[in-house]
């Protein structure tokens, strides 16, 4: 085993013994929502109405492999709705704040809608259907163990931008926003998901109703990109999940390479992956 591996192996056991990242804050349009704050409102007894999901996970932990086909998966451990939802324009932008991140923590960046054809507030998780909207996972793989999504997010002060598809019927939907960190994902069951969900009621839109598929359907412990050493000089990536959605005027996408890397459009470089479909 390289040096480099062993040291991002002891950063990635370290960072098991602390706090990684939840969504703090989502900003749509000229609003701010809170998140569900994982180490105040479980201590609490008058929690605020959310837009986000509550979870029984208060050390901003992970979900493991071997949970993949279990509800937590869906939406975090013991996930809850929250009670509101925060109004989007369909073609508008949902950004995305995580409390924080770990650099070596590396992995790609996925988020999904389901439409909850009714109220998110008393939605059965297990019955949602998640269509995928956008994904990016390796951007640069010039140095090992290259330059991920995950990068990105941290580089943008820890945010992701979502784009809401223009084309999907108006409607109560559950955002499923994810990391996962691949630091250890080399060996069984150490990829580490991190996924966490919003209420979105989007307006406006078209007559696009997208399939999708259960959450517990999305991975299983041997795919390509979960069972992956990104120190062994990755050509590829390929972002596990379902078949990104591109609606009827979706384009591809491409994200701008780091200074000093190539600079080849995703469609022909092994290197890079589609970000989402552009809408």
């Amino acid at each position: 085993m390289s040096l480099s591996k062993v040291a991002w192996l002891i950063l990635g056991t370290a960072g098991l013994a602390a706090a990684h990242g939840h969504i703090d804050r989502i900003d749509i349009d000229d609003k701010s929502y809170g998140g569900f704050l994982v180490d105040q409102y479980p201590h609490e007894q008058n929690v605020p109405d959310l837009i986000a999901w509550s979870t029984a996970d208060t050390q901003d932990a992970y979900v493991q492999t071997f949970d993949y086909n279990q509800s937590n998966i869906i939406c975090h451990q013991d996930g809850k709705p929250g009670v509101l939802a925060g109004e989007v324009a369909a073609g508008g932008q949902v950004t995305i704040h995580w409390s924080r991140w770990f650099e070596d923590h590396r992995g790609p960046v996925i988020s999904y809608l389901a439409n909850c054809n009714g109220s998110c507030a008393s939605v059965n998780k297990t019955q949602l259907q998640f269509f995928k909207i956008e994904e990016a996972g390796l951007l640069d793989n010039s140095k090992s163990p290259g330059r991920w999504a995950s990068d990105e997010l941290m580089a943008a002060n820890n945010t992701w931008t979502v784009h809401i598809p223009p084309d999907i019927v108006a409607g109560d939907y559950v955002l499923r926003h994810e990391i996962i960190a691949l630091h250890n994902a080399m060996q069984d069951n150490g990829a580490q998901a991190y996924p966490q969900c919003v209420n979105l009621k989007v307006t406006g839109g078209g007559t696009a109703t997208p399939q999708g598929v259960p959450a517990t359907q999305f991975y299983t412990p041997t795919d390509p990109g979960i069972l992956v050493d990104i120190f062994n000089n990755l050509a590829t990536y390929v972002i596990p999940g379902p078949a990104l959605y591109k609606g009827s005027d979706a384009a591809p996408t491409t994200i701008r390479p780091p200074a000093g890397a190539s600079s080849t459009a995703l469609s022909s470089s092994p290197a890079w992956t589609t970000l989402a479909a552009a809408f």
